[in-house]
């Protein structure tokens, strides 16, 4: 069988996730046909999970765990598809693109020098994807490879959108908002009209919830606004990231406190967010439990919700009212508590939802009386990049 496959890639510090799909078809099938993680790269037990086997411990490098994590996962890919086709693309997951890179672009060399510049911009996400690409590019010439970039979706914003008010010279060295998570916008933007026909074109606000989050106002199904800026810090409060923040407070840190920017990047980076204030953990799943018996991580839950309301109402004044609001991702499709805690301060737009069906994680969770209509919308990041990538390279038919 001479089927050509496309390998979805989505490279972080302490996790690959990937996905495996059939090209060749007019669409490529929601679900892939095969895939899973290695996570817990660079910790002490990493454990390789497939989506057709249990979980297992694997043995990686301890001084390129990375690498060698990359190299398993092709190895599995390749005994998985033997005898069934080729590896026709690999896509990568590149969270920033920079004012250059918007469009889903072929890999080479002077790609990934270019977005390797960019690295300072997302120091959490960047360099992962960048270390995959030049690995494939040298041990697997002849697979295509394709990136494709989180800020793209966000290009449609208005240019007030994007300014800070910084001094002209900032905007002339591309100091702007970009705003991230684009892929799963842009998957919003395929699947809710799908679900909900015209009403997705109307004023929509998708709350992107997992240990990154972000909302995205959309009208037309194109992003109108959007509450992370220049770097994935912005915004909301986020498992370890702290989201918006005065500038004034990073200054009297450093100044005051005497911390470098390495000690300021890892407090607003890595130990900042649910995990900052609880002390705890950056998981709401191991934070509600507890949060009758410990105060900070009752605070750090309140915090959590009152910033993504609070954003909320500012995207719906941007929007001029709200008939659509969708969670996604790990939080927003899987906590019913946390979406009923964040939907109820907002009974003034008319949000109502529907107790038994939040808790059953329905498609539609308002109730009848609701004049917003509130959903749940499981994200598939991973199939909008290998459709990009599909239509870059022609491989359907």
């Amino acid at each position: 069988m001479n089927t050509d496959w496309i390998l979805a890639l989505n490279c972080g510090s302490s996790s690959i996730k990937f996905a495996l799909f059939q090209a060749g078809q007019r669409r490529l099938p929601r679900q892939p046909a095969w895939g899973g993680k290695v996570q817990g790269i660079g910790q002490a037990r990493p454990v390789l999970d497939l989506s057709d086997a249990p979980s297992q411990p694997v043995a990686l490098d301890a001084t390129h765990p990375n690498t060698t994590a990359l190299e398993l996962i092709l190895e599995r890919v390749q005994q998985h598809i033997a005898g069934q086709g080729r590896l026709a693309a690999v896509v990568h997951r590149v969270v920033h693109g920079g004012q250059r890179y918007f469009a889903p672009t072929r890999v080479s060399a002077a790609l990934i020098d270019a977005l390797r510049a960019l690295i300072p911009l997302a120091p959490l996400h960047q360099p992962f994807p960048l270390k995959a690409m030049s690995l494939i590019l040298a041990q697997h010439p002849t697979v295509a490879q394709v990136a494709c970039f989180d800020t793209a979706f966000h290009q449609s914003t208005a240019q007030v959108e994007q300014m800070f008010a910084l001094p002209w010279s900032a905007w002339q060295a591309d100091v702007r908002r970009y705003g991230f998570h684009g892929l799963s916008y842009d998957y919003m933007a395929h699947a809710l009209p799908e679900r909900h026909g015209e009403a997705a074109r109307g004023r929509t606000i998708v709350a992107h919830l997992g240990s990154g989050a972000s909302l995205c106002a959309m009208h037309g199904l194109k992003s109108v606004a959007t509450t992370m800026g220049f770097s994935a810090l912005d915004g909301l409060m986020m498992g370890t990231r702290c989201g918006a923040i005065d500038p004034g407070a990073v200054i009297y840190l450093m100044q005051e406190q005497g911390l470098g920017t390495e000690a300021v990047a890892r407090m607003l980076y890595h130990d900042s967010g649910l995990l900052g204030v609880s002390g705890v953990s950056p998981d709401p799943r191991e934070l509600l439990p507890l949060e009758t018996t410990n105060e900070r991580v009752r605070l750090a839950l309140a915090l959590y919700v009152h910033r993504i309301v609070r954003e909320i109402g500012a995207l719906t004044a941007v929007l001029g009212g709200l008939d659509m609001l969708v969670f996604t991702a790990g939080i927003g499709e899987h906590n019913d508590v946390l979406r009923a805690r964040i939907c109820a301060p907002l009974a003034w737009l008319g949000v109502q939802l529907d107790g038994a069906a939040n808790a059953a994680h329905a498609p539609v969770i308002a109730s009848g009386a609701s004049r917003v209509i509130v959903g749940v919308e499981p994200t598939n990041e991973e199939w909008m990049a290998a459709t990009q990538a599909s239509e870059l390279l022609g491989l359907g038919d």
